[in-house]
């Protein structure tokens, strides 16, 4: 009997089966990277709480964590995430090559203006979001980190500006933007879902709205320069600024000078919305309009990791207002 022949697939049909492929393995990478520093997490934690006795502040109550605990609280979730990334790879076949390949040179100093304005601008919205948390009764706290005394600050950027820069950036300005943008979502729907999985996925109510406007802003910059190369390097200046302002002592807004505070909002500002305009209205044939396509096969492979995340952030607003 005669084999039945296979009819020959298009290069466009090959292309569809390959993005829709990738974009549930971004899901899937999504949980994986969620689901890894949850449960990685939650072990330390374990672990180290029934190893060793951390000494309270009898000032205010609040538990003195030593600086190793705090490095590996940081790193862990670095780890994890490159965890997540190899295991797309290893299943998608692509390189991270892909994910940063060259630019134009301005999108390097887009980025960076665009994250001067979330630093500053932006916050100060953000400091009114918390103050509305307060009001209402919320007492969260802060985030916890080493020593940033003398060479102590080396450390503290390599952990908490280095690494996210990098692994933070695969993930959501690389895998994630990346294949919605190449599998015809459009600009709108890939910025606004990737800004609210980063911002879920830091788990802290407090900056809900600050992680929001910079994941948005961030991943429109990755897919109008097609690399998520710029943000690297903003992401990497804006955590590497807030650990050097925070050791010389301008860490908060109260310790700077008024008018030079108000100079640095203003220049700020500036450059913040003149990026936005350029990333709006100039080239507008990268700014296509689309549809979510392959929309459950990327939710399914991501449900787990947003409802991991959504869990934790839950979990921490409620226990600011209980604790």
């Amino acid at each position: 009997m005669k084999k039945r022949e296979e009819p020959v697939k298009s290069a466009e049909e090959i292309e569809r089966e390959f993005r829709k492929k990738c974009l549930g393995e971004a899901g899937i990478g999504y949980s994986t990277g969620a689901g890894l520093i949850f449960f990685v997490s939650a072990l330390f934690m374990l672990i180290v709480g029934a190893a060793v006795k951390f000494p309270v502040d009898v000032t205010t109550g609040d538990t003195v964590y030593p600086d190793w605990y705090l490095y590996l609280s940081f790193l862990i979730p670095q780890l994890c995430l490159v965890g997540a990334a190899l295991f797309y790879f290893l299943r998608t076949k692509e390189t991270v090559r892909v994910l940063a390949k060259n630019c134009k040179w301005y999108y390097f100093l887009i980025a960076i203006a665009l994250q001067l304005g979330l630093m500053f601008p932006v916050s100060e919205l953000n400091e009114l979001f918390i103050k509305g948390l307060r009001a209402i009764g919320y007492h969260g706290g802060g985030v916890n980190v080493p020593s940033l005394t003398g060479w102590n600050l080396l450390p503290a950027i390599l952990v908490i500006a280095v690494l996210p820069a990098l692994f933070e950036e695969t993930l959501f300005r690389g895998i994630l933007s990346r294949n919605m943008d190449a599998s015809g979502w459009g600009v709108v729907p890939t910025i606004f879902l990737c800004g609210a999985l980063f911002s879920v996925y830091h788990g802290n109510p407090e900056q809900t709205l600050y992680q929001f406007a910079s994941g948005v802003c961030l991943t429109f910059v990755a897919v109008r320069a097609g690399s998520m190369l710029p943000t690297v390097i903003a992401h990497f200046l804006n955590n590497a600024l807030i650990l050097v302002l925070e050791a010389t002592g301008y860490g908060t807004r109260w310790t700077m000078p008024l008018g030079v505070y108000i100079a640095v909002i203003v220049v700020a500002a500036l450059l913040f919305l003149g990026s936005l305009f350029f990333l709006i209205f100039f080239r507008r044939d990268k700014l296509q309009k689309g549809k979510i396509v392959y929309g459950k096969k990327f939710f399914f492979g991501a449900c787990v990791g947003i409802g991991v995340c959504a869990i934790q952030w839950i979990v921490n607003l409620i226990s600011g207002f209980v604790l």
